[in-house]
């Protein structure tokens, strides 16, 4: 019996936006304990483009299928699966280390319990956008514990995870401040920020204490580099800090957190652990929560996706648009 076939974005060397390439590809089998998604829609993460172009820190061997985030239905599934059934339609992400047959394909094989009920309420490509930047900003708000009445300054808040973020400290009373260029700023107050700093015209910490009338309780930092450390001095004592992008940077100093006694946490969605996505799922279903598209380009476009990614300064998520 013939092998069937599937259209899947590959590369087969490391690099730009160019390596990737529309090929028909064997379509995967499940094994045990795993489902056979027909993918709807996959969603476009800054990680995606960081393996493409250095498979080093996610152990990539060549070829690879990329992407992480999927939404779909179940097509098949494996001996021992009996939470799904054909037909179902599930969305979640994949582990973004070692992970060599992604989501942007017509197919993919998922273990099964990194697979959640899509919320009816949204269409695939609504769903797609949430699994990876919105699980992120779930942990990292989990991380922060935060109350209500308590001061959030959120470090590129209209990005994928920054515009989750927004959302789910605002759900539980925090005060967000957001930071994002001066077009984002109608976004981020629909979304619930209270103040929104525009980072190229001001001094963000500065800024911070002037809109805040002090210092803030805690910090989410989705931006990376030096951003996070030039943000302490508006970090009350005792305060809390997240960072989910690294701390790179030549003018990086973190003695600040030593002498107020501030907790920083670095936080990596894991897929493995089905928390966050079920707790994602059931704020999406319930309204409390909504993804922020900011374009939606078909399947064999990959390649402009990732160009349009890294040219930066986006509005929520970008996704890959699959099938019907």
């Amino acid at each position: 019996m013939p092998t069937e076939e599937m259209r899947a974005i590959v590369y087969t060397r490391f690099g730009g936006p160019e390596v990737l390439e529309l090929q028909t590809t064997p379509r995967p089998e499940p094994a045990a304990g795993q489902v056979l998604v027909a993918i709807h829609a996959a969603g476009v993460n800054p990680v995606d483009g960081q393996n493409r172009a250095d498979g080093t820190w996610a152990e990539l061997e060549l070829p690879v299928i990329p992407g992480y985030d999927f939404s779909g239905v179940v097509e098949a599934v494996g001996p021992g699966v009996h939470e799904w059934e054909v037909g179902d339609e599930v969305f979640g992400a994949l582990p973004a280390r070692v992970t060599r047959r992604g989501t942007y394909a017509e197919f993919c094989v998922i273990d099964a319990g990194l697979a959640a009920r899509k919320p009816e309420r949204l269409s695939h490509v609504e769903a797609a956008a949430a699994p990876l930047a919105a699980g992120t900003a779930y942990e990292a708000m989990r991380r922060l514990d935060l109350h209500a009445g308590e001061r959030l300054l959120i470090l590129g808040a209209a990005g994928g995870v920054g515009s989750f973020a927004v959302q789910l400290a605002v759900n539980v009373g925090a005060i967000v401040l957001a930071t994002a260029s001066s077009g984002h700023h109608e976004l981020l107050a629909e979304l619930g920020a209270e103040h929104c700093i525009d980072y190229t015209v001001e001094e963000v910490s500065d800024a911070v204490l002037r809109r805040a009338g002090g210092e803030v309780d805690a910090i989410a930092g989705f931006v990376g580099g030096e951003t996070l450390a030039h943000s302490l001095p508006a970090l009350r004592e005792c305060g809390r800090a997240v960072e989910i992008a690294g701390l790179a940077g030549r003018a990086v100093d973190l003695e600040p957190l030593i002498d107020k006694n501030q907790d920083l946490r670095g936080v990596l969605y894991r897929a493995a652990d089905p928390g966050p996505l079920r707790a994602v799922a059931a704020e999406l279903e319930a309204g409390r929560l909504r993804p922020v598209i900011s374009d939606v380009l078909p399947l064999d476009t990959a390649a402009e996706a990732h160009r349009r990614l890294e040219a930066g300064h986006r509005q929520g998520k970008l996704v890959l648009w699959v099938r019907e």
